[in-house]
């Protein structure tokens, strides 16, 4: 009865490893979420704000060294979920750090340092250069 208990504790835990690697390796989703004031605007699958950055063009980062410290880039593991009112094909990814910058309509994500829980959108309009995203007027007139 001992050994059929242990072995019944080493399956559970292999199934929660296994379970962790792969929610792990599926990578981010994205969804829309709205705020007052501020509108639709894309979110990570924890509802932490993504932003653009407007110096950036489509595949290609203006963003680096110091600037990715309050800026960090949104990461793509290996795929990326959308979720319902989204359409797969407007995301991408680019190289940035040796990894793959998740984009959408080719301009790359990023995070604000600041927005400590989701629904925070703090970076919003930073220096008139950094802004939410809103899918429906995206990528906006330059």
């Amino acid at each position: 009865m001992y050994r059929k208990t242990i072995a019944c504790l080493v399956a559970a835990m292999a199934m929660l490893v296994l379970g962790a690697v792969a929610a792990r390796a599926a990578g981010p989703s994205v969804k829309v979420m709205k705020k007052d004031g501020v509108g639709s605007y894309l979110t990570d699958g924890k509802g932490m704000t993504l932003y653009y950055f407007a110096k950036d063009t489509p595949g290609k980062s203006a963003c680096t060294g110091a600037c990715l410290e309050k800026w960090p880039a949104l990461m793509k593991g290996a795929s990326l979920s959308v979720t319902e009112g989204l359409d797969a094909k407007d995301f991408g990814a680019i190289a940035n750090g040796g990894g793959q910058q998740v984009t959408f309509r080719g301009y790359p994500l990023y995070y604000f340092f600041k927005d400590a829980a989701p629904g925070d959108t703090k970076g919003h309009g930073v220096n008139d250069i950094w802004f939410v995203v809103d899918p429906a007027k995206f990528p906006p007139a330059k």
